[in-house]
C-alpha cells in the first residue's frame, strides 16, 4: 500500500485533498477510485484511507482506520555529520532516515570544502527536508527525524543541553561496539567527519569537552560511510537489527 507523507490534521471519516505532489504520484502509480493508501503526518501512528475521487489535478482520500504502529528505535540518535561535498549529503540523510536516526545536525568543520551561507543553508535545509519525508514514507517510519540547522563544530561542541556525544576518529583506542556492549541503550550523537575527517585540534577540543573519542575499526570509511556503518553498529549491538 503507498504511504504519502500529509502534513495536516488527519481523523478518521475526515475526507482530504491530496497535495498536487502525491496527487501526481497517485496518476503515475495508474491508482483508481477505490485504492487504498496509507497516510501519516509526522505525530505518530497511520491512517489507512480510501481514494474517493482522482481528478487531472487533484485527488482526494476518505480516512477510514487509524493503527499507532511505530517503527523508532527505542533510543534517540543523532548524527551530526561534517558537510561532505556534492550530493552525499543527500545520500547520507536518505539511509540514516531509514536506519532510525532520530535527529540530522550538519555540522561546519575546518576540512569542510562547502560553505553555506545563509541563503544556501535555507534551500539545502528545504531540500534535505524533502529527502526525509520521502525516505520515511519508503521505510515505514510515522515520525520524521528532526533536521537541525547548521551549526560551526566549535559552537556545536559547547553546547550543555546534548545527551552522550561520540566523535569517531581512527586515532581512538576504544571501538564504538566495544564501548556499547558495555553501556545500555542510550541517547547518543555520532559525530561524523567531513572528507579528510576531523582536524586534531577539532578532536582534542571536542575530547575537552567531554566528547567521547571512539573507532570504527582499523580501515579508513569515507564520510559518506562511516556514519551509517556506525549507527548500523549501534543498531546491531542494542539488539535492533
Amino acid at each position: 500500500m503507498p504511504r504519502f507523507f500529509l502534513p495536516q490534521a488527519l481523523a478518521v471519516g475526515s475526507l482530504v485533498s491530496l497535495p498536487d505532489a502525491i496527487s501526481h504520484h497517485i496518476h503515475v502509480l495508474r491508482m483508481n477510485v477505490g485504492d487504498m493508501v496509507t497516510l501519516f503526518n509526522g505525530e505518530g501512528g497511520e491512517y489507512a484511507a480510501t481514494l474517493s475521487t482522482i481528478e487531472k489535478r487533484g485527488a482526494v482520500a476518505e480516512v477510514k482506520t487509524f493503527s499507532p504502529r511505530e517503527a523508532e528505535l527505542p533510543y534517540a540518535v543523532t548524527l551530526a555529520q561534517g558537510l561532505p561535498e556534492g550530493s552525499k549529503m543527500d545520500w547520507i540523510i536518505e539511509k540514516a532516515v531509514e536506519l532510525g536516526a532520530t535527529a540530522i545536525q550538519p555540522i561546519a568543520a575546518q576540512r569542510c570544502v562547502v560553505r553555506l551561507n545563509a541563503e544556501r543553508a535555507e534551500k539545502k535545509l528545504q531540500h534535505w527536508q524533502g529527502i526525509i519525508e520521502s525516505a520515511a514514507e519508503q521505510c515505514g517510519r510515522n515520525r520524521l527525524p528532526h533536521l537541525c540547522a547548521p551549526a560551526p563544530f566549535g559552537e556545536w561542541i559547547g553546547r550543555k543541553d546534548l545527551h552522550r556525544r561520540i566523535l569517531l576518529s581512527p586515532r581512538a583506542e576504544q571501538s564504538l561496539s566495544d564501548w556499547a556492549r558495555h553501556h545500555p541503550p542510550q541517547a547518543i550523537s555520532l559525530m561524523i567527519g567531513p572528507e579528510g575527517g576531523f582536524t586534531e585540534q577539532e578532536e582534542n577540543a571536542a575530547a575537552n569537552q567531554g566528547v567521547l573519542l571512539l573507532s570504527i575499526g582499523k580501515r579508513v570509511l569515507r564520510t559518506e560511510t562511516a556514519g551509517l556503518a556506525a549507527l548500523a553498529g549501534i543498531n546491531a549491538v542494542w539488539g535492533e537489527i
